[in-house]
């Protein structure tokens, strides 16, 4: 009974052995992309990655990419993705809220940090007006913004003022409204202030790389609906609309997108997302535009994946679409480059994992870096599929399982058997 129960504690220690971590070699790489940079160019080097690495890599996490020189030296980089900085929006204590002459103002406290927006809380609907703001001495004048509600004409509305980059810690805002067209007398008065919001400076907001678009468009009664096919591990996470330059109406439609992943059987596997695009547009001040939706997708994670956008037009004509555009966050590598030193981007094999580069450790984002360029894709022609050299017992991790559930019930038996000749 001892010997068994030691080669049972084998079994498991041997289940939980695992052999050493792949070692990126070039040749075990299926797929390659140059990379040229300007002549005489040295420094720190920044490439956006396309679709096509995401469709061709082996996960979504990119953990199979690697950076080499002509000799096939191993290159150490950074990754980083836009809009993963940890600023969100800030409230904004407003005070010495006042009235005169029909006119509103109000000072604003501002977060201690480089901001370029405002978003007024206002509860007031159908009205139309704008707002200056200044620095609260009055010397400095960040400029006249406007701002409306038309909701109830079935528009869209916008309280975002839109500054250039500042630090002042204290402004001067000074609403001046008015009721919107065929509106019913709002209440304009100092009670619909109820607060404000500071976004990230737009200097640090998110861009935006395209991954698929379409100029294929129907119509299925009211809505408008586009079918954009995706591969595996392409992160989705905004839908833009590209308008006919020529059209210029007002319009606010609702917006539906759903992702299903190929072969889905079950309707908890569709994901859906929803949200609206508008535009408004009444001289000589108000033009606001909302032609994109953030929709972060995973359907296609594991497996590619249709994504169908549906337009409700409602009683309306179907608006002038060109095209329709799904996108991701820019996701780039850094490197220090020195050329005439060639480049290239190698990936798609299974077994590596994510590496670990000092350089990416202690990486400070050079605020003029040296623009990089992905050449075409292609296979690499010296690609050879990597061995499988891990222990029989990592190839095959089930079988100490196997043999220690097998063990179990052979002492299980063994100790019913001794069970019942004592009570015989």
């Amino acid at each position: 009974m001892k010997a068994a129960l030691a080669l049972a504690a084998l079994l498991l220690q041997s289940a939980t052995v695992s052999s050493n971590d792949p070692i990126a070699a070039p040749q075990y790489l299926r797929f390659e992309r140059a990379i040229s940079i300007p002549t005489n160019a040295t420094g720190q080097a920044c490439a956006s990655l396309d679709a096509s690495v995401f469709a061709h890599a082996t996960s979504e996490s990119l953990n199979d990419l690697r950076l080499y020189t002509a000799a096939t030296t191993e290159i150490p980089f950074n990754f980083s993705v836009s809009g993963t900085q940890s600023i969100e929006d800030d409230p904004a204590a407003i005070h010495d809220l006042t009235s005169s002459n029909g006119d509103i103002a109000f000072d604003v406290d501002m977060p201690p940090r480089p901001y370029s927006a405002i978003v007024l809380d206002l509860s007031a609907k159908d009205f139309l007006g704008t707002a200056q703001v200044s620095s609260t001495d009055g010397k400095t004048l960040l400029g006249t913004f406007a701002i409306f509600d038309l909701t109830s004409q079935h528009l869209s509305r916008s309280t975002t003022l839109p500054l250039q980059e500042s630090t002042l810690q204290h402004l001067h805002v000074t609403l001046h409204l008015t009721p919107a067209p065929g509106s019913i007398n709002p209440n304009l008065n100092p009670s619909i202030v109820h607060g404000a919001t500071v976004p990230p400076s737009r200097e640090a907001q998110t861009l935006y790389t395209p991954i698929a678009t379409t100029s294929s468009i129907t119509q299925r009664g009211r809505y408008t609906v586009v079918t954009i096919p995706i591969p595996a591990h392409i992160p989705v996470e905004r839908v833009s609309f590209n308008l006919d330059p020529k059209f210029s109406k007002n319009f606010y439609r609702t917006v539906t997108i759903t992702a299903t992943p190929q072969g889905a059987h079950d309707r908890a596997a569709i994901e859906t997302v929803t949200g609206a695009i508008s535009h408004v547009k009444l001289p000589p001040t108000i033009e606001s535009d909302q032609l994109s939706i953030d929709a972060a997708l995973g359907a296609n994670l594991r497996s590619p994946a249709t994504v169908t956008i549906f337009i409700d037009n409602a009683n309306n004509s179907p608006l002038p679409l060109t095209a329709v555009q799904l996108e991701m966050r820019q996701r780039k590598i850094c490197f220090k480059a020195s050329s005439p030193i060639s480049y290239r981007l190698m990936y798609g094999d299974p077994t590596l994992h994510a590496p670990a580069y000092d350089y990416a450790a202690h990486f400070t984002p050079s605020p003029n870096p040296i623009p990089a360029t992905l050449a075409a894709e292609h296979r690499n022609p010296t690609f050879i599929p990597r061995r499988d050299t891990r222990p029989y017992l990592d190839r095959h991790p089930e079988l100490p399982w196997t043999a220690f559930l097998a063990l179990l019930g052979i002492l299980g038996s063994i100790a019913l058997r001794r069970t019942r000749s004592r009570h015989s």
